[in-house]
Formats: structure tokens, C-alpha cells, sequence
């Protein structure tokens, strides 16, 4: 790693060398299994065009996925009884989804909307919950276990109890789950999921002041990359490109198109054009503003709306640039 500059500070080059690398996803991070539901489709076969198609949310992960049902119309926040990964369980109604053509593949089928006695019984596991949390976490301190409780969620329909945890490495809780079996009588597991998920499950408030976009906002956790914020133009200050999970932000993944369809279309940094009988080059590509910077050999620096641009037989030129401007000296 380099020194740092006379100032004390540290450049964009040392904070890369020291800490961008550690803010992409872990790929065996990324291959663990959250909270995610398990899609039956098998036994259904594929959803033609015109069945009414739903988009669920389970509330212990916040995950969201895709739903049919052939029944009366469902309404948003009503609650619906689905087959998961872990066995059926009540996910709430969003809204319905609209789409014109083609058929989805990976979508779950709605059993039936939940009943009084699903609601009340949801209720109480929810009131469960709370105590086993603190119960297994007694013992996770117990058996000096390195893993971190993040939650706990009582299947509806079957007695068993999933408790999710994150760890930086494999944790041997086999006498944790003995324990646990002899206190709750029923079937335990526990689950060791990535430090986005946990972002997920518990929510907050990022350094937007809105809260998490994993939590509230999508529907898979997508993968992001240093590329994206590179893309983006963004200092890679790893306390500015990173979210409370220690990892990139989200909504680099969300912007990543935008960015990417829009610097097609304009010239990149670097780029040499000819104009007025000189050569300038492109030094600084704004692409939320829509303007580009660029400076000539003898000093001039111009900026030009990226409308100013047109692409003739493979090479950029610029328009008239009816609103460039040419900063004094």
C-alpha cells in the first residue's frame, strides 16, 4: 500500500488498495440459501398469458417473489397460504402484476387466502418468536459459538422452528441444536445466511436517509460489482460506495442500466475529437447532468450538452454546440 500524502489524506488509489476489494459479495456468500422460497412448478405446469399473477412478500425475510392464484381476485395486504423452501407458510398479497405476453417460469402457486385461525395462530408464533430469540441466543453464548442471531420464524403448518444467523466462517452447532430440541420439543434449523440478507431481514436506514432498498425496495439481492461504481463515476471511498452490511450499495445494481444505455450513446472520457480546426479530448463524462468536459492542447476547455454529440460512420463529432460554454482564462 502506498504512503499517505503530505495532507494526511489518503488517495483514491490507497483506499482502493486497502479496502474496495473486501466490499464485493463473497461468490460463497452469494451461494448460501437465504430466506428464499422454494417455486413449485412441476406439478402445475407452465403459467399461460392471462393468469392472474401476483407478487408476494414473506415478512420475516422482506424477500418477494411471483404467485398465481385461479381463484376470486386477491387484494393488496391480504394474507395467502404458499408452499416455501422450509414448508407452507402465510406470505402478504402486494398487488397484482401486469404483463402482456410469454410465460414465467420460477413462481409459486397460491394454496388458498389464510383463514381466522391461520391469522390468530401467525399471530401467537410471532409472540413466540421473541422468547426463543433470546433463548437461543443464551445459548449460542453458552457454547462460545462465533455466529450471530439474526432472527427467528415459526412455520405455520409444521412444528418446526428456523433460526437465521450470520458468521464469518463454518460454525459445528451441533450441540447448539440438541440444546434447542430438549427446550422447544420440535424440529429445529438453523439456517447461516450472508450479511445482505441480514441487511434484509432487520432493515434501517442508509446513508440516503431512506431505508435499505434490500429491505424495501427489491425483490432478489442482486449482485454488484466495483465496475458499477467505476460506471457511475463515484469516488471509491469505500465509506461512501459501501451500505451498513459492509458490502456495495444497492442501488449501484438498480442504476447500473441506466448508466450503461446512456454512455452508449455519448462519447467516453478520453475520447479525441476534432472541432474548429483542434484536437480535444473528452476529460470528464457527466451523465446526470448530461454534459461532457473537454479540453483542447492549448488549455481551452469547452462544455457541451450531450446532445451536442452525433456519431457519423463510426467517429464522434460535435454539432453546433448552441449552448457550450468556454470558461474564462
Amino acid at each position: 500500500m502506498s504512503d499517505q500524502d503530505d495532507d494526511g489524506i489518503l488517495s483514491d488509489e490507497d483506499i482502493i488498495d486497502e479496502d474496495i476489494s473486501a466490499l464485493e459479495d463473497n461468490p460463497e456468500e452469494q451461494e448460501m440459501e437465504s430466506a428464499g422460497i422454494a417455486v413449485e412448478t412441476g406439478s402445475h405446469g407452465p403459467v399461460e398469458v392471462g393468469t392472474p399473477v401476483y407478487r408476494l412478500r414473506l415478512f420475516y425475510s422482506n424477500e418477494t417473489f411471483l404467485a398465481v392464484y385461479k381463484g376470486d381476485p386477491l387484494t393488496p395486504t391480504s394474507m395467502v397460504l404458499v408452499p416455501t423452501r422450509y414448508g407452507r407458510d402465510l406470505a402478504q398479497v402486494i398487488g397484482p402484476v401486469h404483463r402482456n405476453s410469454g410465460q414465467l417460469s420460477d413462481i409459486a402457486w397460491i394454496e388458498r387466502p389464510a383463514s381466522k385461525d391461520d391469522l390468530e395462530r401467525s399471530a401467537y408464533n410471532r409472540d413466540q418468536e421473541k422468547d426463543a430469540f433470546h433463548i437461543c441466543k443464551e445459548r449460542i453464548e453458552a457454547h462460545r459459538l462465533e455466529m450471530k442471531l439474526v432472527s427467528v420464524h415459526y412455520l405455520l403448518e409444521e412444528p418446526k422452528i428456523l433460526f437465521f444467523f450470520t458468521s464469518e466462517n463454518r460454525v459445528d452447532f451441533r450441540d447448539l441444536v440438541k440444546d434447542l430440541v430438549n427446550i422447544f420439543k420440535m424440529r429445529i434449523e438453523l439456517r447461516q445466511i450472508g450479511v445482505r440478507d441480514e441487511a434484509r431481514v432487520v432493515g434501517g436506514l442508509g446513508v440516503c436517509g431512506r431505508c435499505y432498498c434490500c429491505h424495501a425496495v427489491s425483490d432478489k439481492l442482486r449482485p454488484v460489482s466495483i465496475k458499477m461504481a467505476k460506471d457511475q463515476n463515484l469516488s471509491l471511498n469505500s465509506m461512501k460506495i459501501s451500505g451498513p452490511c459492509g458490502r456495495l450499495l444497492c442501488c449501484l445494481s438498480y442504476e447500473h442500466n441506466f448508466y450503461s444505455e446512456a454512455r452508449r450513446q455519448i462519447p467516453q472520457e478520453g475520447a479525441r475529437i476534432n472541432y474548429e480546426d483542434a484536437a480535444w479530448r473528452v476529460t470528464e463524462v457527466n451523465v446526470v447532468m448530461g454534459h461532457l468536459k473537454l479540453s483542447s492542447e492549448d488549455g481551452r476547455i469547452l462544455t457541451i450538452p450531450v446532445s451536442g454529440f452525433e456519431k457519423v460512420e463510426g467517429r464522434w463529432r460535435i454539432r453546433r454546440p448552441e449552448h457550450a460554454t468556454e470558461p474564462e482564462g
